[in-house]
């Protein structure tokens, strides 16, 4: 029998969603806060709801200004054309938020245009004066309905976080957990991230999860591997192209202007230039950039979600990367364990990616068994989650009996590795010396308890250990007992 996994994790999910909207009461009291300068207009939408939902009503932009900072409401009605300031500029500030209300615009009869630019803006409907009642009322009922919609959505995002999803990614170790949850919280600021980790660990998934959590995800997530294209590239994919009729160059617009009001990840930030280093410095703290052969300002208001597998801020200390670039960048720091420091993570992985390759190949694999689980979790993975797939990709195409065994993972890992003594001396790929003892230590006592069936007690006494003392050192090593 081979893994099952998808399936418990869409049940567990499905029973999340349902404890969720369990919980909620049928007709539960929302907040509405009214924004209109004309009495009458307060007055009347304040009869509309009276009794169903707490509601208040002030005059004024800046009076709105006051009471979203001091309480929490779920639709704002927001007239746009007020004398002080109009309620674009509001709608603009609260659209910055994850957890802002949802807007509801009032216009005047005839403005249509102004209606279009409070949608883009983030209105989630609006509504032209003289308003029908019964009307309003289904507005700010599918507005409702989309909040509540909202919150399930996020509580199932908590509720696979702390069972070790996040997005695509996946992992339950102490380690993963702590970063789905930093990952969380960062991806409701609107602040620049720093992804650090090596290659194959999940970077570029990271960075659209987060993309996908925040504020800007009505925007585009636009993507540029800065290592991919050479320099004289670069600029031109970063910022676009005027049109010159001269020379019959066509205008194009740049990744910046792309991802305007959206997020640029920029992955192996560490390996760009330093004159395009330069230029994204100034695009980023000015918020507009000009294309290659233009004049004219372009609007460039993207957060900035970088990665890269190097040490940047060595690369900072030689010069090799701009200092105030770095600052710029670093807003928040995320760090993705390489695989082989959470070997606990390895047979949940694999569950998944060998779910998805029954799914992809339409068949029903072979069982992946214990001992081959307890292989690849005490093997060094130096291209990470990446390489994890591919291997598990390729034992489940030549793999042709029912179960796959532990010596088709060493053959497999032994034909493709770059450096076959890595096998053979765990550690020797770091540099560390600590390190490179602990991982000696963790496959050690991996190929151990695996040759005595996972018994603790009969291997602490042929290795010569404390059943405590070995015990200890499977939690502290994170070691899969087979």
């Amino acid at each position: 029998m081979g893994f099952r996994m998808h399936g418990i994790a869409t049940m567990r999910a499905s029973s999340a969603v349902t404890d969720i909207c369990d919980n909620q009461p049928l007709e539960m009291q929302r907040s509405i806060l009214i924004v209109d300068d004309e009495q009458g207009a307060r007055y009347t939408l304040l009869r509309v709801f009276e009794g169903r939902h707490r509601t208040v009503a002030v005059e004024n932009v800046a009076r709105a200004r006051e009471r979203l900072r001091a309480e929490h409401f779920d639709i704002v009605l927001l007239d746009q054309n007020m004398p002080d300031e109009d309620g674009l500029s509001l709608l603009s500030e609260l659209g910055r938020s994850p957890d802002s209300p949802a807007v509801i615009m009032i216009t005047a009869y005839g403005n249509e245009r102004l209606a279009v630019s409070a949608m883009k803006a983030g209105a989630c409907d609006y509504l032209t004066k003289p308003y029908d009642l019964d009307e309003l009322r289904l507005l700010v009922q599918r507005a409702l309905e989309r909040q509540n919609l909202r919150e399930e959505v996020r509580g199932l995002r908590e509720y696979l976080a702390a069972e070790g999803q996040f997005g695509c990614m996946i992992g339950a170790s102490s380690s993963m957990r702590e970063l789905f949850q930093q990952a969380q919280r960062v991806a409701e600021a609107d602040l620049p991230v720093l992804i650090l980790g090596e290659s194959g660990t999940g970077k570029d998934l990271l960075a659209q999860e987060i993309h996908a959590r925040s504020s800007r995800c009505r925007g585009r997530f636009v993507a540029l591997n800065c290592a991919a294209l050479p320099e004289a590239l670069v600029e031109a994919e970063l910022f676009g192209v005027e049109k010159n009729v001269a020379t019959g160059v066509s205008a194009r617009a740049g990744k910046f202007e792309l991802a305007h009001q959206g997020t640029l990840f920029l992955d192996e930030i560490a390996d760009m230039e330093p004159a395009t280093q330069t230029k994204i410095l100034r695009a980023s703290e000015s918020g507009t950039m000009e294309r290659l052969g233009g004049s004219r300002p372009v609007p460039a208001d993207a957060r900035l979600v970088s990665a890269t597998n190097k040490d940047i801020l060595a690369l900072v200390r030689e010069n090799r990367f701009r200092e105030d670039l770095y600052y710029r960048l670093v807003g928040v720091t995320l760090f993705i364990p390489p695989l082989r420091e959470r070997a606990g993570d390895i047979p949940l992985l694999s569950g998944h990616f060998w779910t998805s390759l029954e799914q992809k190949y339409k068949r029903t694999g072979p069982e992946l068994g214990r001992e081959a689980l307890a292989e690849l979790a005490g093997l060094p993975w130096p291209g990470n989650v990446r390489q994890l797939r591919s291997t598990l990709e390729k034992l489940f195409v030549l793999v042709r009996s029912e179960q796959v065994k532990s010596e088709d993972v060493i053959a497999l890992f032994r034909a493709e590795a770059p450096n076959n003594h890595n096998h053979e001396a765990p550690g020797f790929w770091l540099q560390d010396y600590r390190e490179a003892r602990r991982e000696w230590e963790r496959q050690y006592l991996t190929r151990k308890l695996r040759d005595f069936g996972g018994n603790v007690t009969r291997t602490a006494a042929a290795i010569g250990l404390e059943r405590q003392s070995l015990q200890e050192k499977i939690r502290t090593l994170d070691v899969v007992r087979p």
